[in-house]
C-alpha cells in the first residue's frame, strides 16, 4: 500500500460524482492528488475535499496521466470515449455506467459479495446498477446457505435515481400542485408527484425494460450463478432518496426464516430490521445518507416450499453508486 494515490473523478459535478468525492474523504482514502473532471460548462466550479476547495477541470484524453485510479460517474457514451485513455495511462477505471458491465473481461463488483473479482481486472472495474447492488446485498447471505435459483423483484426507485433533475422535478411538481397549477413533467414521462410510474429504462426483451433486465444479467455475474432467472418490475415512486425492493426468492434447498435472519444479521454491510421502533421493516428515510442496506419482513413464500420473501432499502446514490465504487477502490489499495 502506497502512502498516497492520485485519483481522478470523471463527472465530478453530478450527484454521484460529488458523492464520490465525499466518500473518498469519509473512507479516509490516502489521496495525493485529486483531479476533478467534468465537461467544459463546469470548469472553474469548486468542490470541497478535506476542508479545501478543489477546482473542476475539463476532461480530456490527457487528464489521466499520473493517475492511479479514476472513478467514473458519466454516461455510457462518455465512459466508452474516455476508457481507452484511462487504461493507456495505467490507471484503474472504476466505472459507474453500464458501458462495461456485461463485458466478460471486466469484473462487476460488490465488495462484500465478490470482492475477489476486482483483482481480475484489465484496467476497468464496473460498478453494478443501483437496484442490483441493494437487492443482492440483501440476498447474498441466503445465497451462501443455498444457491438462489430464481427471484421475483419489484423495485420502488427514488427520483434521485434519475439524477439531480429528478429531485428538482418532484419538488417543482409538489409546489405546482400546492399552488393549484398543473405539473409539466420533463425528466419523467408522466407526473411523478402523487403518482408512480411502472416503467424505468427503455423497452428490451420480452417486454421487460433495460432497467428490469439488469437485475438478472448483473445478478448472474456478481453471484456467479449463470442459470439465475429474475422477473423484475421497476417502479419510479415520489421518494427523494433511497430505493426499496420487494423480493421473493427460491433456493435449491429450504432455508428457514431463522437461518436467513441470522445470516443477514451477520453479513457485512447489512442490518436486520427486527425491531426498529417496534417494526420489522425499513423505509427509505431510515436508509438515506448512509451505506448500510436494511433488510426486513423476512417470511416464508406461500407459493413455494423453498421460497422466502423479504423487503430491503438502501441509499442508491451512496451504496448503490458512489460508496460502492469507493469501497472497490479501498479494497484495491488495501490489498
Amino acid at each position: 500500500m502506497k502512502n498516497n494515490y492520485n485519483i481522478a473523478v470523471l463527472g465530478a459535478t453530478g450527484a454521484v460524482g460529488r458523492q464520490m468525492v465525499q466518500c473518498l474523504e469519509e473512507y479516509k482514502i490516502p489521496v495525493g492528488k485529486l483531479s476533478l473532471l467534468a465537461s467544459a460548462r463546469s470548469v472553474g466550479q469548486e468542490i470541497m475535499f478535506n476542508g479545501k476547495p478543489v477546482k473542476v477541470e475539463e476532461a480530456s484524453e490527457n487528464s489521466f496521466e499520473g493517475m492511479d485510479f479514476v472513478l467514473g460517474a458519466v454516461s455510457n457514451a462518455m465512459s466508452k470515449a474516455f476508457a481507452p485513455a484511462i487504461v493507456k495511462a495505467g490507471a484503474v477505471y472504476i466505472d459507474n455506467s453500464s458501458a462495461f458491465r456485461q463485458d466478460p473481461e471486466c469484473p462487476l463488483v460488490v465488495p462484500e459479495i465478490n470482492g475477489e473479482d476486482a483483482f481480475k481486472n484489465k484496467g476497468i472495474i464496473s460498478n453494478p446498477n443501483c437496484s442490483t447492488i441493494i437487492t443482492l446485498m440483501a440476498v447474498a447471505a441466503i445465497n451462501k446457505i443455498s444457491p438462489i435459483k430464481n427471484m421475483i423483484a419489484s423495485t420502488y426507485q427514488a427520483v434521485s435515481g434519475a439524477g439531480q433533475g429528478g429531485l428538482v422535478e418532484l419538488e417543482t411538481e409538489l409546489e405546482d400542485l400546492h399552488n393549484g397549477k398543473k405539473p409539466q413533467p420533463k425528466v419523467f414521462p408522466h407526473q411523478i408527484a402523487m403518482n408512480v410510474i411502472p416503467f424505468i429504462g427503455s423497452m428490451s426483451e420480452e417486454d421487460y425494460t433495460t432497467e428490469e433486465m439488469k437485475m438478472q444479467n448483473e445478478g448472474r455475474k456478481i453471484l456467479h450463478l449463470p442459470s439465475l432467472t429474475v422477473s423484475c418490475t421497476c417502479v419510479r415512486v415520489p421518494v427523494m432518496r433511497s430505493h426499496s425492493i420487494s423480493v421473493v426468492l427460491r433456493t435449491e434447498r429450504k432455508v428457514s426464516v431463522a437461518e436467513a435472519k441470522k445470516a443477514i444479521a451477520a453479513f457485512p454491510g447489512c442490518r436486520l430490521a427486527e425491531n426498529m421502533d417496534g417494526r420489522d421493516y425499513p423505509t427509505p428515510l431510515d436508509t438515506s445518507n448512509q451505506d448500510i442496506v436494511y433488510v426486513g419482513r423476512i417470511r416464508n413464500d406461500l407459493t413455494d416450499p423453498n421460497g422466502l420473501a423479504l423487503w430491503c432499502c438502501g441509499d442508491q446514490i451512496r451504496k448503490g453508486a458512489a460508496a460502492n465504487a469507493v469501497q472497490i477502490l479501498k479494497l484495491m489499495i488495501e490489498r
